[in-house]
């Protein structure tokens, strides 16, 4: 027998193992008391509304959101996508581990760092930012290949993962921002003197295309999008939490990641690679001057993080006691700081912990202010009493085809549309994808609608001259819930206007968007 056999053998446990331990934490650390984020609701909506492009994102979570409708929409199959996703990003760092003849310390050392982390917090959210954080995986273990063999397929491959990233959340476009100067002022300029590299880009050009023309004929909405996100949450960032908070993601794995930035500007057998760090230098920078939100840049850490691993690997070579005190810390702080990183405390362990998670800034909102919970927790509260609220308001109309339900934001709709227990419910909204997906075909006899508690019309009295009658079903009473006082109100017997009404004002959106 080869005697090569028996150590691939306990390579593929290892890797076996971390991957499985990866999916099994995912669902393991969330505490049973939350329900989906409001940001899950809308992109598994999009299944439903199948489209080159998206007001919110690009479409390619749409076609996840469908693979998981098809598999039958279970919160089971909202998890494992992102963490399934995350399993890939560590088998992309095993793989780069393995191109720089990376022992398998230094592979086990990576998917501890990386299990260890932010990252796992990340891939329990269906959202873009798991693909985001695997297709910058991709982008940079491509580009190692290509420099290493200058062999062609390796720019068609990385011109694949740039489209989908693309795809997936524009947010790659900051990486290409960084990447350029640091391959301009390295030897590694030679790439631009490649044909394929040329190619390649019409590839990932004709890739992208569809999303590209769908942009251009809504006018950019995605421009849209950007100047309300900076209007209303962005302006909040500051930059050195920003910078910050960019090691506290890896406090667990600071010593990895330490050496995975040091090696890259001081090892000599890693020099060749030092437009990596560049890349990372290059591209925080942009993030920082455009006050971008700190998970933005969690891309840029998985091909640090090996680096380190590799290097660590190779300095504590049978120093066993080193190992075992890099492992412990890791893994031991990891545990130590788990409440701050998963959500496996209940609403009422965190209030009862307040000062802790306030000392780590997990308390402060896209407003700038902190509140009881961390502001993902409390989006992740009241959805299943909501869409019972609107269920109950559901079952008093007699014609359902003549019925409307608007919501005041698109976490509410998507959470009627998820949880309620009546097929095709349809709750829309005015706000991010929902305006385009209205139906009004008929005239509208009965309104269903949900209103925040901040609203300054409790009373409905601007809609009590278009309605015979006006019934408050009820209000979200989860007191850890974002939407907590949401109000559920059933509106009767339209007058004829109240169609054209609505009309008008979802085309005024439309145009607002």
């Amino acid at each position: 027998m080869d005697d090569k056999n028996p150590n691939r053998l306990i390579e593929y446990g290892c890797l076996v193992f971390f991957l499985g331990l990866k999916l099994i934490l995912s669902f393991v650390l969330v505490n049973s008391v939350y329900e989906l984020h409001r940001d899950e609701f809308l992109h598994l909506d999009q299944a439903n509304h199948l489209a080159a492009g998206f007001t919110s994102v690009p479409p390619l979570t749409s076609l996840f959101s469908w693979l998981i409708k098809v598999l039958g929409n279970g919160v089971f199959m909202v998890k494992l996508v992102p963490a399934l996703i995350g399993a890939i990003t560590i088998l992309y760092c095993w793989k780069i581990v393995g191109f720089l003849k990376g022992n398998l310390l230094a592979k086990c050392l990576v998917a501890v760092a990386c299990i260890c982390s932010s990252l796992l917090r990340l891939n329990t959210l269906y959202q873009p930012n798991s693909f985001d954080v695997l297709a910058w995986t991709g982008v940079f273990y491509y580009l190692l290949k290509y420099f290493d063999q200058k062999e062609a397929r390796y720019l068609y491959a990385l011109a694949i993962a740039v489209a989908l990233g693309f795809l997936n959340k524009y947010n790659i476009l900051f990486l290409i921002i960084g990447l350029l100067p640091a391959l301009v002022i390295t030897p590694n300029r030679k790439i631009f003197t490649d044909k394929h590299l040329y190619l390649s880009i019409l590839l990932a050009l004709l890739i992208i295309s569809p999303n590209v023309i769908w942009q251009i004929y809504r006018h950019f909405p995605v421009l849209t999008h950007m100047k309300l996100l900076q209007a209303t949450q962005l302006v909040h960032v500051n930059r050195i939490d920003f910078f910050i908070t960019q090691f506290l993601f890896f406090i667990s794995s600071i010593f990895v990641l330490l050496a995975g930035m040091g090696s890259l500007i001081f090892y000599k057998d890693f020099r060749k690679y030092s437009w990596i760090i560049l890349t990372y230098v290059f591209t925080l920078i942009a993030f920082a001057y455009f006050k971008a939100k700190d998970y933005y840049a969690l891309g840029l850490y998985p091909v640090l993080l090996v680096f380190g691993a590799v290097y660590l690997s190779r300095v504590l070579a049978k120093k066993y006691v080193l190992i075992g005190l890099l492992f412990a810390f890791n893994i031991g702080t990891f545990i130590y700081f788990l409440p701050l990183l998963m959500p496996v405390y209940s609403p009422d362990e965190i209030i009862a912990h307040q000062k802790r998670f306030e000392r780590v800034g997990a308390l402060r909102w896209e407003d700038g202010k902190n509140h009881q919970l961390p502001q993902d927790y409390a989006d992740m509260q009241g959805w299943k009493e909501l869409a019972a609220l609107v269920d109950t308001a559901y079952g008093k109309v007699e014609d359902k085809s003549t019925l409307l339900i608007r919501a005041d934001n698109y976490g509410q709709a998507g959470a009627i549309n998820y949880y309620s227990k009546h097929k095709n419910i349809n709750a829309v909204s005015y706000n991010a994808d929902y305006v385009y997906w209205f139906k009004m075909d008929k005239p509208i006899k009965d309104l269903i609608l949900i209103e925040w508690s901040g609203d300054e019309d409790p009373q409905r009295k601007r809609e009590q001259p278009l309605f015979d009658k006006i019934i408050k079903i009820g209000e979200l009473k989860n007191p850890y819930a974002r939407e907590k006082g949401t109000a559920v109100f059933l509106l009767e017997g339209a007058k004829k206007e109240v169609t054209g009404i609505i009309k008008s004002e979802i085309e005024e959106e439309k145009n607002d968007h």
